[in-house]
């Protein structure tokens, strides 16, 4: 039942219960037996049946599924050697979707699992889930709201940014909302809750961002997908051409006509291309998550390493996440140290330690003087300040640009002076009025400067020292003074740290676009900024990555094309970032990096093994169609050349190490390296079936012939994708090449191989020799294309 149909059936006025007392606890129980409580609600992810069904009925599969079923019926049991690669893909897409759906389950954007409530005139707390319509609930600072509520009693403020994307902190009062999914950033209220369980706008929110999202491809797998999509339009009329042609026009059997089909088709389909992709993915992820990095989105990994732009926050990134305070500078000399400590003190302890400043303050001034606090407003991010009211006066401790207002005058050497040294400064003083949270309207008259300061963190300048020689611009956004946060960018070794610009300044769009190019460093950023500065990068053509760690990073986090997450901050934060490193540590940044570009390099170099075989494929079933002649091979031959020249290799190339800059695109690149091998397979083997049939040659041993030259052709290829070789790789190439022979000798019968006749023989020898060099020539004129290909790719930058 809705809650609205319940307030049709119940009167509003006798459930009603004062702020005091809560509800009842029958009140409680007939709100839980009618369905009205704060039950999380149910994910719409794939069930376990729906990825099974996903996995298994593909139309690739249903294509195998087909094939496998004509070659049982024409009796060819041997050439079903290719069904184990098609069960192992389907395996690893199931096994990866469980996984994905596991972590998406976990997903819960709300973070406030117990909850403090009134319920029979006492204070308890009971988990979330179990707070039912009207329980009357007391939030407080740092307390996430649970469902949407009416405030009863008090005043709080509230960041609602990661509902409404404004950063904008908003005062609530007595007869005000407040939204599920929201912060209380101060003060303290009772409220009663309006909308709870499926009806709350967290909920929403929450299916929202548990939908896994479609179409979000990396560049890799978009590349495959093409490739995949035209093998899957182009196998159905080949095959139905190949067989009428061999059955009806050529009058072999059946069971041969059948063979000659599935081995065309089964060559044009990349079927162990996207397991490779798929276990290097997932082996990777392992090896991340070894090293403490929690991987939620297998894409990324290929996504950070074509990253160009990273942006990162000052704090917890270059510095760590502690804060201490170094000095406080009175403002006038002689003034009394200790009154001053104890006034700070006295400010401290009426404030909540919910940020690293204010805990830094409260655990250095902690000698109170007893003044007694009659109301505080915690940290506003917008308006850089915190306040406190005694009996006869109130405090601010913010800023110097937002609280002193026109008096930072006569003292902007003595903060410029601090800063230049990458200290933060912070201005205690009066203020004449109650502070309320919002923007002070008059200056505070200043009493001293609380120097504050982060160490670096110790492996900070070797990181950023790494990207820049990876030519990767480093963006530093921060809500601290520009001053401050350059000269920390400075020691923390990041180039043209020297370039920064106040972002109070950049008011319009058209401003930030122009500083996104120009600057390196970003202070008084507020959060909304955070998401314009990464849309004016990503406009200005840039692959962006984005580290962040607070809810008000949530934004910027979901419109940037990496998203990294520092798991000591915001749980929302990390649950929305598709990367967490788990032990807050950015240093590891660069091992995510160089595991990107491993996987993808080698598969593109791996990749093209398989697209020589898809090729060839595809060319000699169009060239068999044209001249009436039947495909050379058998599936079980193109099973042998698929394992040691394609399978085998592909995989262990995988996992190579390899920090080579990406350069290029996936598809190009792929295309550019196979082409060679593949025209090279196409002219050997053609030229074998037209001299095979002019000396009268045994299509038998056609067959075993063609088999042997794209044998040889592959270990060629294979031998130069390897390069440089090692020990190691040599190993693989050697093994390979032994695994052939043994496989045509001693299981020659499995794999279609038959004894040749001296003639062709000869023929044989002929074209393995010729092979050579025109694989040669061929890789010649590749790279001279691909050559042409990077310049014009670098002239459209």
């Amino acid at each position: 039942m809705k809650t609205s149909e319940f307030r049709d059936i119940i009167d509003y006025k006798r459930i009603k219960a004062d702020f005091d007392t809560g509800l009842t606890s029958e009140q409680v129980k007939q709100r839980m037996e009618e369905g009205l409580d704060n039950q999380p609600v149910e994910a719409p992810s794939k069930t376990v049946k729906d990825i099974l069904c996903d996995n298994i009925f593909t139309y690739f599969n249903l294509i195998f599924v087909i094939l496998s079923v004509l070659l049982i019926l024409v009796g060819s049991y041997r050439d079903l050697t290719f069904m184990p690669v098609i069960i192992a893909n389907a395996l690893t897409g199931i096994i990866q979707e469980l996984r994905s759906k596991s972590v998406l389950d976990k997903i819960s954007m709300l973070n406030a699992p117990v909850s403090t409530v009134v319920r029979n005139g006492e204070i308890q707390k009971v988990p979330s889930k179990e707070l039912v319509l009207d329980d009357i609930v007391i939030f407080k600072a740092g307390n996430q709201i649970c469902a949407d509520a009416i405030v009863v009693d008090g005043n709080v403020s509230v960041n609602e940014s990661l509902l409404t994307g404004e950063s904008d902190e908003v005062s609530k009062k007595k007869g005000d909302t407040l939204m599920s999914g929201s912060y209380i950033v101060s003060g303290t209220c009772h409220a009663r809750l309006e909308k709870v369980g499926r009806e709350s706008y967290i909920s929403k929110l929450t299916i929202q961002a548990k939908k896994t999202k479609k179409g979000e491809q990396s560049e890799m797998i978009r590349s495959l997908n093409k490739i995949v999509k035209f093998a899957g339009f182009a196998i159905i009329p080949i095959g139905i051409i190949l067989f009428y042609q061999a059955y009806y026009l050529n009058h072999e059997t059946i069971r041969a006509s059948v063979q000659s089909m599935v081995a065309a088709v089964i060559g044009m389909i990349p079927e162990g291309l996207f397991l490779l992709a798929s276990v290097a993915l997932v082996i990777s992820t392992m090896k991340l998550a070894l090293g403490k990095v929690l991987v939620h989105d297998m894409k990324c990994i290929e996504t950070l390493a074509r990253v160009d732009v990273l942006c990162v926050d000052k704090t917890g990134t270059i510095t760590e996440n502690t804060m201490s305070v170094s000095a406080v500078v009175n403002v006038e000399e002689g003034d009394d140290d200790d009154r001053i400590q104890g006034l700070l003190s006295d400010f401290a302890a009426a404030q909540d330690s919910d940020n690293e400043t204010m805990a830094a303050i409260k655990s250095h001034f902690h000698c109170p003087a007893g003044r007694t606090a009659v109301a505080a407003t915690g940290f506003s991010s917008e308006f850089k300040y915190s306040s406190v009211t005694f009996d006869r006066d109130s405090y601010v401790l913010g800023a110097p640009e937002f609280v002193l207002k026109e008096n930072i005058k006569r003292h902007k050497d003595l903060i410029a002076s601090y800063s230049k040294k990458g200290y933060r400064v912070l201005a205690f003083g009066k203020y004449k009025g109650i502070p309320d949270g919002k923007e002070l309207t008059s200056a505070v008259e200043p009493i001293c400067f609380v120097i504050m300061s982060n160490p670096i963190r110790e492996k900070a300048p070797e990181t950023f020292r790494y990207f820049a020689e990876q030519g990767v611009e480093i963006k530093v956004i921060s809500g601290d003074n520009p001053v401050t946060v350059s000269e920390v960018a400075k020691r923390a070794g990041i180039k043209n740290a020297g370039d920064y610009v106040d972002a109070t300044t950049l008011t319009t769009d058209s401003a930030i676009k122009e500083a996104v190019t120009k600057y390196t460093v970003f202070g008084r950023v507020t959060p909304e900024q955070k998401r314009k500065f990464v849309r004016a990068l990503k406009k200005a053509g840039k692959t962006v990555a984005m580290t962040g760690d607070g809810v008000n990073d949530v934004l910027a986090l979901k419109d940037a094309d990496c998203s990294v997450a520092m798991a000591s901050g915001s749980d929302v934060a990390a649950q929305a970032a598709q990367l967490v490193l788990l032990e807050s540590d950015f240093s590891k940044m660069p091992d995510v990096v160089a595991e990107g570009r491993k996987v993808v390099n080698n598969l593109e170099r791996s990749g093209s093994l398989f697209i020589v075989k898809n090729i060839f494929s595809l060319i000699i079933a169009i060239l068999s169609i044209c001249f009436g002649m039947k495909y050379p091979l058998l599936p079980a031959q193109i099973s042998l050349i698929s394992v040691f020249t394609i399978g085998l290799p592909a995989f262990f190339l995988s996992f190579m190490p390899n920090r080579d800059l990406i350069r290029g695109k996936f598809i190009t690149n792929i295309l550019l390296k196979a082409l060679p091998a593949a025209l090279t397979d196409v002219l050997v083997v053609g030229a074998m079936i037209y001299f095979g049939n002019i000396f009268s040659v045994d299509q038998k041993d056609i067959a075993t012939a063609s088999t042997i030259l794209m044998s040889i052709v592959g270990m060629m290829i294979l031998y130069q994708i390897s390069k440089p070789l090692d020990v190691l790789k040599m190993g693989i190439w050697v093994g390979c090449g032994l695994g052939l022979i043994c496989c045509m000798v001693f299981v020659s019968d499995l794999f279609a191989i038959s004894s040749m006749s001296n003639r062709c023989i000869m023929l044989c020898i002929n074209f393995s020799i010729i092979a050579e060099p025109c694989l040669r020539y061929m890789t010649l004129i590749m790279k001279k294309i691909q050559s042409f290909f990077f310049v014009k790719e670098e002239i459209n930058d």
